[in-house]
């Protein structure tokens, strides 16, 4: 839930409370960025993103959840050093879990039937 306050703030723009929400996640013990990337970062949500990061290195948890490739993840975030810097704190120390195949949601939901009247 946090992860989304965070992306729709980001989309809002910087409000003037983003030091507040920027205070909030770093007390944070458990931050979840649900459904990462369909997006690419622009403006100062990249550097806004690395702060995050680095707040949470070697100190709190953090969960990416993404459908974009990891090395689609540079091109999202736009700039290059910025993102290297990312990398080095997520990638390199983290576990990942890579799912393939159909949708979980595809294969749960049953055909629709119509019927005539």
């Amino acid at each position: 839930m946090l992860g989304y306050v965070v992306m729709n703030r980001w989309r809002l723009g910087h409000s003037d409370d983003s030091g507040l929400l920027l205070r909030k996640i770093a007390r944070a013990r458990l931050l979840i960025l649900d459904d990462w990337g369909p997006e690419a970062l622009v403006g100062d949500r990249a550097r806004d993103l690395l702060e995050i990061v680095e707040d949470r290195y070697d100190a709190d948890s953090l969960v990416i959840t993404s459908q974009v490739p990891i090395d689609r993840w540079r091109k999202m975030i736009g700039i290059p050093t910025i993102a290297d810097a990312i990398f080095d704190r997520v990638i390199h120390n983290a576990y990942r879990i890579e799912l393939s195949g159909d949708s979980l949601r595809k294969r749960r939901s049953a055909p629709a039937r119509f019927e005539h009247a």
